[in-house]
């Protein structure tokens, strides 16, 4: 019954009505009941002393039984909530306007009534009630006489029984009836308007929890229907907690995107390593059990050139395991970017120093143009070098005999610009997007000859990223590739 936020709300409220409805007629109930004490005290404050200046009422100590039915048969056919007792000095009743049977008290105590002669008193002063042990009623007094030896007192009730039920103050009173009508239908409306409210906020809250359960379900985010409000400034808890949710949503879809696409290019790299890995490892053990098969019958020359080609596959196998590792500490969270200022030109000169020898033996020629007097630039110096490295090799690699490289350093603003170019075979356009994957190669039939793992590109790239920088390429084919990439200077030296 109260599955619902709704339906809670909704008997939370009505109970709460309920009890503010009852608390709101309890309330007005004694304020009109103590009012009207007051006003009654107020008016009749001198009534006992009229009576006991028009009437004797006591005389030699003995009661006047004439005059006091006199003023009984009066009060009663005027105004019959108010009941008369005569007292004597010690405050026991002598006389009262009750039937037989009712007064419950023979002693009224005369500290209240004392205090009202004293003149001391405030309105809605109580005195005991006659009628009731526990009682207290509001009241008028007058001493008999007024002048002379006390002889007693006229001790007037002011709110009799008759007025002490509720139904029958209510029965008795029209503004009553109307007052509580109209505090009923005030919170009866006030009911509906918040259920209403109740309905119009909750039913947001229904909405958003659809839209959960339907994400949970699988659903895509687009596909649920759930309007939300795309500023944050003016919007509720709600829009704000839907906006939150639509934004979780589109976080959580995108990074499961991205987790399937690693997931694939995870298997990608196994299938690739498993393949890079598995060649050179057959060769390797295939000329190695034929020496240990033909050791005795193998010529000097043969033997050598088995564990030559042994050896290049060794170095093979050397340099795969090495760049894996390398580029799994790039894309780990451990790798810090050690920035310092450095003279880029000299590095490059250092770099393409190494790549001379190789160079040659390709009949290549690498050339550098670097403009004098270059600024330092702040960067990682080893990670920079790898750069250079992976990029020149790339270039050998694919540039034919009696072709060349260039090296071109350039200031531009804050950057030095980087452009490595070759006179190779150039790049498909349609394959420009590729290059920079894990172990893609241009010639794949000669990746098994030539050695080349594909991981150099894609190192760099990564390289770049951790410095905030990117790479970009221009090709065509049987024309040449350049890449460009810029790296920022350094005011400290």
């Amino acid at each position: 019954m109260f599955s619902s936020l709704y339906s809670k709300l909704a008997a939370v409220l009505t109970g709460l009505f309920c009890l503010v409805g009852l608390s709101f007629v309890v309330v007005t109930l004694f304020s009109t009941a103590m009012y009207q004490q007051e006003v009654n005290q107020r008016l009749n404050s001198k009534l006992a002393e009229q009576i006991v200046a028009e009437k004797l009422l006591l005389e030699q100590n003995h009661v006047n039984e004439e005059a006091l039915e006199e003023i009984f048969h009066m009060l009663m056919v005027i105004n019959p909530s108010i009941e008369i007792y005569l007292l004597d000095p010690e405050g026991n009743i002598l006389a009262y306007s009750a039937a037989p049977g009712k007064i419950k008290r023979k002693r009224v105590n005369l500290g209240p009534l004392e205090k009202w002669l004293a003149g001391h008193a405030t309105i809605q002063l109580r005195g005991d009630d006659p009628r009731n042990p526990r009682g207290k009623k509001v009241f008028t007094v007058a001493r008999i006489p007024e002048q002379g030896p006390l002889q007693g007192y006229l001790y007037v009730i002011l709110g009799g029984e008759t007025y002490d039920n509720v139904v029958q103050k209510i029965k008795g009173s029209y503004i009553l009836q109307l007052s509580a009508w109209m505090i009923f239908a005030s919170l009866f409306f006030a009911l509906i308007a918040g259920l209403v409210l109740f309905a119009s906020l909750t039913g947001r809250l229904k909405r958003l929890a659809n839209a959960m359960d339907a994400f949970r379900r699988g659903a895509a985010p687009k596909q649920i229907d759930f309007p939300v409000k795309r500023r944050r400034h003016g919007a509720d808890e709600i829009d704000r907690l839907g906006l939150t949710f639509r934004e979780m949503a589109e976080r959580i879809e995108d990074q499961m995107g991205k987790l399937q696409k690693s997931d694939a290019l995870r298997r990608e790299l196994i299938a690739n390593v498993s393949h890079d890995l598995r060649t050179p490892l057959a060769t390797l053990q295939g000329y190695i059990e034929t020496l240990l098969l033909k050791e005795d019958s193998l010529r000097a020359e043969d033997k050598r050139r088995y564990l030559e080609t042994a050896i290049r596959h060794c170095e093979r196998l050397s340099k795969l395991v090495r760049e894996l590792l390398e580029l799994a500490k790039l894309d780990s969270d451990d790798i810090r970017v050690k920035r310092e200022p450095f003279n880029l030109s000299e590095l490059v000169q250092d770099v393409v120093q190494k790549f001379q020898l190789e160079a040659g033996e390709k009949n290549i020629e690498i050339s550098t143009n670097i403009e004098e007097n270059l600024p330092f630039v702040s960067a990682d110096i080893g990670l920079i070098e790898r750069v250079l490295e992976n990029l020149i090799e790339n270039a050998i690699h694919y540039t034919p005999p009696s072709g060349f490289i260039r090296l071109v350093l350039t200031p531009q603003k804050e950057d030095i610009v980087v452009q490595i170019s070759d006179t190779g075979c150039g790049i498909p356009e349609a394959e420009l997007v590729s290059i920079f994957n894990r172990f893609y190669q241009l010639d794949k039939s000669r990746k098994s000859e030539l050695g080349h793992s594909g991981l150099g590109l894609a190192i760099t790239k990564r390289i770049l990223e951790l410095h905030g920088r990117s790479i970009q390429v221009a090709s065509a084919l049987d024309a040449g590739t350049t890449f460009t990439f810029q790296l920022p200077v350094t005011s400290r030296v």
